[in-house]
């Protein structure tokens, strides 16, 4: 297949093996992916997801592209398994039954508004994952939150939350951004859905 024949679509098993290889190579396993795609050495920014049983057991990831696609999503992997502060880190027998989703990052896009009624119109719920600064406080949502705060006050209020901020806080220079991703999840069927 030739990279112009590469879709979007394509990357998701590559990506979904980088990130389970790397894993299972920081446990001492062997862990054989796919390196050799020349579209992997491109700059991307991506996170990696573990779930066990349903549960969130993971979540480490980057919001600007600062890497090459196959480091990021390779230290984004290892990160999430290990070194997450919310959990514990994955045991090797833990690995079988973890479900590895990576979401790739589209560039972020500035928000320009002066008051949290006109982010709240600007934000599209169930598509865009937003990224809230102010100061040192910094927060991210993947737009798979959207599933468990599908109200976007909600959803803006829990981000002030994660950045360490009240949820009813706002002032003028408070930055919002937002940006898409196209997600690729491990099933419990072993094959590969988008």
């Amino acid at each position: 297949m030739t990279e112009a024949a590469v879709t979007l679509e394509d990357r998701g098993p590559v990506l979904l093996g980088l990130a389970r290889a790397a894993i299972a190579s920081a446990l001492g396993r062997v862990g054989r992916a796919d390196r050799s795609a020349p579209w992997l050495r491109e700059k991307g920014a991506c996170f990696v997801t573990l779930t066990q049983d349903g549960n969130l057991s993971g979540c480490v990831g980057s919001i600007e592209a600062h890497r090459s696609l196959l480091e990021d999503v390779t230290a984004n992997a290892r990160a999430a398994a290990f070194a997450d502060p919310r959990f514990p880190p994955l045991g090797g027998e833990a690995l079988e039954r973890a479900r590895i989703e990576v979401s790739l990052l589209s560039p972020t896009q500035q928000l320009h508004v002066c008051s949290e009624a006109e982010a709240l119109q600007q934000i599209r719920p169930h598509l865009d994952g937003l990224v809230l600064q102010w100061g040192r406080h910094c927060g991210a949502f993947l737009p798979q939150v959207w599933e468990a705060l599908p109200d976007p006050s909600d959803f803006l209020a829990h981000l002030k939350r994660k950045a360490g901020l009240p949820h009813d806080f706002w002032v003028n220079d408070l930055r919002l951004y937002r940006y898409c991703v196209t997600k690729w999840s491990e099933p419990e069927t072993g094959q590969v859905e988008q």
